[in-house]
């Protein structure tokens, strides 16, 4: 299962990591989110070590959202070095989360 991490979190599990991270962006009430949260657990085992996957509740984190410029969810995006280089709107397939992590 992705973790949920808060602004808090934000600087150190994402901008810090090591490897690739993937953010979903997500609402509790977004229908849309929870179809999605499968695929995400299971982009999340077959990323294991190589990249990581996290999960921030827009709700929650409105400063994260609007940082990013967040206006729908989900919103996936990805950072690598710290940096956003990857970003999608909508529920994707797996086939295509795998590509905006280069995987």
């Amino acid at each position: 299962m992705s973790q949920i991490i808060s602004s808090a979190q934000f600087a150190a599990e994402v901008e810090g990591a090591d490897v690739p991270v993937l953010v979903d962006f997500f609402a509790t009430w977004c229908g849309p989110c929870k179809m999605l949260a499968p695929t995400l657990d299971q982009v999340a085992a077959e990323v294991a070590g190589r990249a990581k996957v996290v999960k921030v509740d827009i709700d929650a984190s409105p400063d994260l959202a609007q940082r990013f410029g967040v206006m729908s969810v989900p919103t996936l995006a990805v950072f690598k070095g710290g940096k956003l280089v990857n970003q999608a709107v909508g529920v994707q397939p797996k086939p295509a989360i795998m590509g905006l992590l280069g995987m």
